[in-house]
């Protein structure tokens, strides 16, 4: 059995009716839970905030934690270990290795000597557990070079001092650190793909869970190099290769010559013999899914040839 349920002397569905009036519980009694709403690192300890307010003449009779998975659900009746009988202010309630199935929503009640019914606060507090997953904000884990990328690491921002995020890229500290729970990369550059974990300071061994973002980008950076067999002669052979930077890689390469209408080939590398028919301006054009660019045109020429084209 989980530790947090040692706290729980039984869990079991009831049937009991307690009035529950917001604000105030009847004339000088209330409950009140400052924060409201409480967000817990599982396999930590928390503690729930409670305070009463009653008449000094009065004792705490009957006291008990309500607990419910969420709003408009039968509750069920959560044992507290301390005893009341004197005059108290403070009904917190502490729990131990919480987990997952330990969020929902607390209510706690109680009747004095004087009072006739169970009373309490009906918005409780809210209790939320975060296992720091890893959660990206981007039409999806892919993005293109510039756009916007948001990461969060939990659902929520556990109820501690100023906590302290600490982020890893590709398993080593990340230079951003920073006291809310985002990691903003308000331009994606390639330099921040990479796969990407949180913890929180004092509780590195408590992980997150890993997210991978690639960033892509259209071809860029494009050039044109030339490699002949020898001296630039007729039936020399030339081969006119075409590099580009791009992620996903440019699968299509598409040359021209300048002058023409129709392509003269395809594929990374261009070959021919030369020839007078064959010399002039080449140029290559790269596509992939984000894009298409074309190279500055180069000469191909025999030697001696006077070459009189604008690309």
């Amino acid at each position: 059995m989980m530790c947090s349920m040692l706290l729980w002397a039984s869990v079991k569905t009831v049937g009991l009716l307690f009035l529950a009036i917001p604000g105030s519980l009847g004339q000088d009694r209330t409950v009140t839970h400052i924060p409201s709403k409480i967000c817990a690192l599982h396999h930590t300890s928390v503690v729930l905030p409670c305070k009463l307010t009653y008449p000094s003449s009065e004792v705490v009779t009957t006291s008990v934690w309500h607990y419910k998975k969420q709003k408009n659900v039968e509750p069920v009746v959560v044992s507290v270990v301390r005893a009341f009988g004197e005059h108290v202010e403070d009904c917190s309630l502490p729990l131990n290795n919480v987990m997952q199935g330990n969020a929902g929503i607390y209510q706690f009640s109680f009747m004095t000597n004087s009072s006739t019914q169970n009373l309490t606060n009906e918005d409780g507090v809210t209790l939320e557990i975060t296992d720091l997953k890893m959660e990206i904000v981007s039409k999806s884990d892919v993005v293109l070079e510039g756009e916007w990328v948001m990461l969060f690491c939990g659902t929520c921002i556990p109820s501690l001092t100023l906590p302290t995020y600490i982020w890893h890229k590709d398993g080593r500290p990340h230079s951003h650190t920073h006291g809310v729970n985002q990691l903003e990369l308000q331009e994606a550059k390639p330099e921040d793909s990479g796969s990407y974990s949180c913890s929180i300071s004092g509780r590195e061994g408590l992980p997150s869970s890993t997210v991978n973002v690639t960033v892509q980008w259209p071809p860029k950076n494009i050039s044109v190099s030339i490699c002949s067999s020898g001296e630039m002669v007729e039936g020399t052979s030339v081969n006119l290769t075409c590099s580009s930077d791009a992620n996903p890689p440019v699968k299509i390469y598409t040359w021209f010559k300048v002058g023409g209408t129709s392509p003269v080939g395809s594929g990374q590398t261009y070959s021919f013999n030369l020839n007078s028919r064959s010399g002039g301006l080449y140029y290559c054009k790269v596509q992939n899914e984000h894009g298409s660019l074309r190279s500055a045109s180069v000469p191909v020429v025999l030697n001696g040839e006077t070459l009189d084209l604008v690309s």
